[in-house]
């Protein structure tokens, strides 16, 4: 009898760690990325930075656009302005927050487009390959033949500045880039297994594309969207600091720059505050992506 009560306590045992790695097996790619001291700074970074972005109405200690006129004399860090203030008397801190709002709307959005755009014609390319492939890839060509911060100022300049011309202009000219490492997996992974069996089942292409071979390539594509997102955000603030990024008067990281830049042999506090922002979260970015990358090695 003693020896039946064993058997059934030890079956119960391991029905009940068989329940747990079922339920907490799911965790268990997130726990090897948290061994990476990599990977969680840069995540650590550019979730702060989402933090701030999405509590700024409540963090913020005046509108970005109010004027502290006291404060213009002295624009330094002080009590009443933690950052200090701009030229006009506007805190830095609040515009600081609410910019983060506008680059983390726009440059997520902006690359999710890329990638869409770029995955598809990737993998149309690489799958049909012959005149499909030649077609896709001279367009993606020419289009990385221009220099593209010229290219963002002639159409920004021909269309207009406002957040829906710079997410157009950044997928349009990053999606060749996406379409380039999409095609070249692509032509990889439909020479697998699995995609033979899946054609041997009568599967469309549509199906083999989206279903067997695009799941097989999101690793280089995550971190290839890690990378674009820092660069998206460089590209953010260059264009705010050329004047030809999104429109004022709601603040943007890059034309807080732009518009504290002549000061910076008086007060550098104005300029130098948006520009750290823009550094440390293009540094998160990279951080995760070189993370990412490593673990992907190691496994």
């Amino acid at each position: 009898m003693g020896v039946e009560s064993l058997e059934v306590a030890d079956e119960v045992r391991g029905s009940r760690a068989r329940g747990g790695r079922a339920v907490f097996g799911w965790l268990a790619p997130l726990a090897d990325l948290a061994q990476s001291g990599t990977i969680l700074t840069g995540s650590s970074i550019v979730l702060f930075w989402v933090a701030m972005a999405l509590l700024a109405p409540l963090l913020s200690p005046y509108p970005p656009n109010a004027t502290d006129m006291l404060a213009v004399a002295h624009p330094t860090p002080s009590a009443a302005h933690l950052l200090g203030t701009d030229q006009l008397g506007r805190d830095i801190l609040s515009r600081l927050l609410w910019g983060a709002r506008r680059v983390l709307t726009v440059a997520p959005i902006a690359v999710f487009s890329a990638v869409v755009v770029g995955s598809f014609l990737g993998l149309t390319a690489g799958y049909y390959r012959g005149a499909v492939d030649v077609l896709i890839s001279r367009l993606a060509d020419i289009l990385l033949s221009f220099p593209v911060i010229i290219l963002y100022m002639i159409i920004l300049a021909l269309f207009g500045s406002s957040a829906f011309n710079i997410i157009l202009v950044i997928a349009v000219t990053k999606a060749p880039i996406i379409a380039r490492i999409v095609r070249g997996l692509t032509l990889q992974l439909a020479e697998r297994e699995y995609v033979a069996a899946a054609k041997m089942r009568g599967e469309g292409a549509l199906y083999i594309m989206l279903v067997e071979i695009l799941p097989n390539a999101r690793g280089p594509l995550i971190v290839d969207m890690c990378l674009r997102m820092g660069y998206t955000t460089i590209i953010i603030g260059v264009l705010g600091f050329l004047g030809i990024g999104l429109p004022p008067p709601d603040p943007d990281w890059g034309g807080m720059v732009k518009d504290t830049y002549g000061m910076m042999s008086v007060w550098p506090h104005m300029s130098l505050i948006p520009c750290a922002a823009i550094s440390s979260l293009v540094i998160g970015f990279n951080l995760l992506a070189i993370g990412l990358r490593e673990n992907a090695f190691r496994g």
